[in-house]
């Protein structure tokens, strides 16, 4: 099936621990461009292309999913969608321009009037033109292999191809409330012709229409491997002729500086379904270009290759984990800066020396601009944050699953030293999973995370943490143990925004979720600040990158072993200056 469950209970949204096919392709491009922005958060501006991408295969997915009526001609199928793709184009393009209006850091000198309704129609009608050549290929073959089982109202398929009309598949279908009872018919219906009788062009569509992301699914549609370190979300699955073959949709051309990464990107997928499907190969691995339209065609891995990629994907997933923690130093010096040729290289190319020279792109020639923030009392540098600790205590109160602040279900307990009682949680899903099956009662704790949640002190576990028996500890190894007291849980940062956007969506049981991320450069290291929900206020949204921002209060937390601190609507204060 192209979606699952996650193993052991894990989100079902993206993690920064997990692998994912993006998260490796632009690691093996640039090892820094990938630290930069999948574990430390830091982001450029957004880009006219980059909302096209997403608005544009959403609407030629949801064309995918249209009932043609009965037809009796190639030319005839065409004409029924050439309206329906000029509509799409400009249904998609009013949803570009809402995201593009409501991103709150945009690429200077361009503007979403720069993309145009007539170039969403080419696009879409490339696109339109890929798949016309699968429904051509079906027809020719007689509706393939499942044609009599669809003309019987047969699915061949565990998880169905979407289609307006049809009941959605989700993921985790108990959160979403009734589900079954809800109206999903359209005016539309697949035309089917008689048992026996030739293929017609609209049941040929009906046939080779792919599996896609279905938009009325809320929840994150993904292939998860069962160890939980690896996911991955396809564009397209082709099976109409009883083979898989993997698409991945490109909105862009060929020859673009990204090109280079779709065969890994493909090979990723193709490795993962056969992790997820009982070693079942992928027949095929294609890109579509829309700006083409051109298909590109890679030789899927064969067994012998899918052996070898789970070694070398183990590699580099252990690789990418070990690279940094703490509070991360920016920038970088000229000796580790990378050389920005890499597509996509952005913040990792950025160099300071010694003797405050610096080497930016001309679009980041504001950051030099900048005076050195003055951090006296009571702020303190990034630096200056306590990272990991070690306590005793005695375990108790074993809990959870339970939602996390990014609504993520994770494992905790309770560490109770003398009167002091703080709440041990992993740091993400899946992150320290055998804290209940601990069975010594007096421990040590070593190198956890200290922060704090719904203004409650946690102590926070990931595969770094070690809970140790206190009766088995090497006495010959000191331990420096911090009281439960004295653990800090607030700081007073003060630093510039480097890079600020918003998120929103719907969490996995349907409620509407936001979140604004902002990176603070307190000139010599940076961190990432989150605010959830009604902790987002108008300050908040009026930042932009070269803002002065002073904050007393602001809860401490850690996302992957990195620092991130959370804005507490109640007692957080923020003042921010605007500079530029």
């Amino acid at each position: 099936m192209p979606v699952a469950q996650p193993p052991l209970g894990g989100p079902l949204g993206r993690s920064r621990n997990r692998l994912s096919a993006s998260a490796l392709t632009t690691y093996l491009r640039c090892e820094s461009q990938w630290f930069l922005a999948y574990q430390v958060g830091l982001h450029g501006p957004l880009r006219p292309s980059q909302v096209a991408g997403i608005v544009l295969e959403d609407a030629l997915c949801e064309l995918f999913m249209m009932h043609p009526p009965h037809v009796s001609s190639k030319q005839e199928l065409t004409d029924w969608a050439n309206p329906l793709i000029l509509s799409q184009a400009k249904k998609a393009h009013d949803r570009g321009r809402e995201d593009w209006d409501e991103s709150l850091w945009r690429e200077q000198d361009v503007s979403w009037d720069d993309v145009t309704e007539e170039d969403f129609s080419e696009k879409i009608r490339n696109g339109f033109e890929l798949f016309m050549e699968e429904v051509e290929q079906c027809y020719n073959a007689n509706g393939g292999p499942f044609l009599e089982t669809r003309r019987g109202g047969g699915q061949p398929f565990s998880v169905p191809e979407p289609t307006w009309g049809s009941i959605p598949v989700f993921p985790r279908p108990e959160k979403v409330p009734d589900v079954e009872l809800r109206q999903w018919d359209v005016e539309q219906s697949a035309s089917w012709s008689k048992q026996g009788e030739p293929v017609t062009w609209n049941e040929a569509w009906e046939c080779a229409r792919p599996w896609v992301k279905d938009p009325r699914v809320h929840q994150p549609q993904r292939l998860y491997h069962p160890d939980g370190w690896a996911s991955g979300e396809l564009d397209l699955v082709l099976r109409w002729d009883g083979n898989i073959r993997i698409v991945d949709i490109k909105s862009g051309s060929s020859q673009s500086s990204f090109a280079s990464s779709l065969e890994h990107q493909l090979r990723f997928y193709s490795w993962l379904w056969a992790q997820t499907h009982e070693g079942q190969l992928v027949e095929g691995m294609e890109g579509w270009y829309l700006s083409g339209p051109e298909r590109i065609k890679f030789t899927p891995p064969t067994l012998e290759d899918i052996s070898s990629l789970t070694d070398f994907y183990m590699k580099q997933h252990q690789a990418m984990q070990g690279l940094a923690e703490g509070v991360v130093q920016f920038p970088s010096s000229p000796d580790t800066a990378c050389s920005g040729e890499a597509a996509g290289c952005y913040w990792c190319q950025v160099s300071r020396s010694q003797s405050s020279e610096w080497n930016l792109h001309e679009s980041q020639q504001w950051i030099s601009e900048l005076p050195l923030p003055s951090i006296s009392s009571p702020y303190a540098p990034l630096s200056s944050i306590q990272g990991r600790v070690s306590v005793k205590g005695s375990l108790s109160g074993a809990w959870g699953p339970l939602p996390n602040h990014f609504s993520e279900p994770v494992l905790g307990a309770v560490l109770v030293g003398g009167t002091q009682h703080i709440a041990l949680e992993e740091s993400e899903p899946g992150s320290f999973p055998k804290l209940h099956e601990i069975k010594h009662k007096d421990v040590l704790v070593h190198n956890a995370l200290p922060g704090v949640w719904r203004d409650q002190p946690r102590l926070y576990v990931d595969n770094v943490t070690q809970i140790l028996p206190i009766g088995e500890l090497d006495d010959s190894k000191s331990v420096e143990v911090t009281r439960l007291g004295l653990l800090r849980t607030r700081a007073n940062v003060k630093g510039y925004v480097l890079s600020i956007r918003k998120r929103s969506g719907r969490r996995i049981d349907g409620k509407p979720w936001s979140m604004v991320a902002f990176m603070l450069w307190d000139g010599s290291h940076v961190a990432e600040v989150v605010a959830f929900g009604n902790s987002i206020n108008q300050r908040i949204l009026n930042l932009k990158p070269g803002s002065m921002v002073a904050m007393t209060g602001v809860e401490i937390g850690w996302r992957s072993g990195l620092l991130q601190l959370r804005i507490d609507s109640r007692k957080t204060r923020l003042e921010p200056t605007f500079l530029l």
